[in-house]
């Protein structure tokens, strides 16, 4: 019954420079040539606060922070998005706003320039909160994804903890930065499936000593960080925290906001499904769709 008068809220980020329009959308253009195929870009966020539950008392009841901003780099247009834990949220946009900002680097260098700020800002951030986190499994719950968009034709993505970035094109989810991915496609040789063995699959469970317990919260903790072109089959990005992703595979959230052409509505939705599906950690989604 707790969930009928849990009321969705939305939290706006709490840092120095940041760029947001009318729900959280953006028409504007660059002034370069852009893509024929390349009409527009909106984006919408939304968070679900008082969904932290810490043995940290100073961070209790802090939700997930946002930040999206807009600057022109020479010709090029730059789009900064992110959402991250709040205990290491401003060291990390902080970091790659003074670096790719407040700097401005030269227009060829833009992207090489993102990754090496992304990849020190998260450095910095993970160092910070290995000294001010003790426990092992306070860090499983802490995280970020962030995503830089230059000239609506190439992307940066950096991803650390349970946070996942997923892109949408042509309707298939591809999450971003993950290894090994199984797209449930495969292309086998004629000849060799015509003298192919069945072999019965075998499940192997390891068992994990309390020595290797510890390593859990660094793996949890990696940072990955990944390019992605933005073309004509880029329908939408997903940003969402781990709230969203323990209770919905990548394909789901596709699936669910897919029809939906409104950014900011799209946001909400997972949001609302994350928590009918009785999520227990922090809810927090912000959509990137490209017209």
């Amino acid at each position: 019954m707790w969930l009928k008068d849990l009321h969705l809220k939305f939290k706006a980020p709490r840092l120095r420079r940041f760029l947001i329009g009318d729900r959280g959308s953006s028409s504007e253009r660059s002034n370069n040539e852009e893509a024929s195929w390349m009409t527009g870009m909106s984006h919408g966020y939304h968070v679900v606060e008082g969904r932290r539950f810490s043995i940290d008392q100073s961070v209790k009841g802090d939700s997930d922070t946002f930040v999206v901003q807009r600057e022109d780099i020479g010709h090029r247009e730059v789009w900064f998005y992110g959402v991250s834990d709040v205990r290491i949220g401003s060291t990390i946009n902080r970091y790659v706003q003074s670096q790719l900002f407040d700097r401005k680097p030269n227009e060829s260098g833009i992207r090489r320039k993102t990754k090496e700020a992304m990849k020190k800002a998260y450095m910095n951030a993970r160092a910070e909160l290995h000294k001010a986190v003790k426990r092992d499994d306070q860090q499983f719950s802490i995280g970020s994804v962030s995503a830089v968009v230059i000239n609506r034709e190439k992307m940066v993505v950096a991803v650390m903890g349970d946070y996942k970035a997923v892109v949408c094109k042509n309707g298939e989810a591809r999450q971003l930065g993950a290894k090994h991915q199984y797209t449930g496609r495969r292309h086998w040789p004629r000849k060799f499936l015509k003298g192919a063995l069945r072999i019965p699959k075998v499940r192997v469970q390891a068992c994990v000593s309390a020595k290797e317990t510890g390593k859990r919260s660094s793996k949890r903790l990696e940072l990955v960080i990944a390019d992605e072109k933005v073309n004509s089959e880029t329908e939408f990005i997903i940003l969402c925290s781990n709230g969203v992703w323990e209770v919905m595979k990548s394909q789901e959230a596709v699936n669910l906001i897919r029809h939906i052409d409104d950014s900011q509505e799209a946001a909400e939705c997972l949001a609302r499904e994350a928590l009918t599906r009785l999520s227990k950690s922090n809810i927090a989604c912000l959509v990137i769709r490209f017209y």
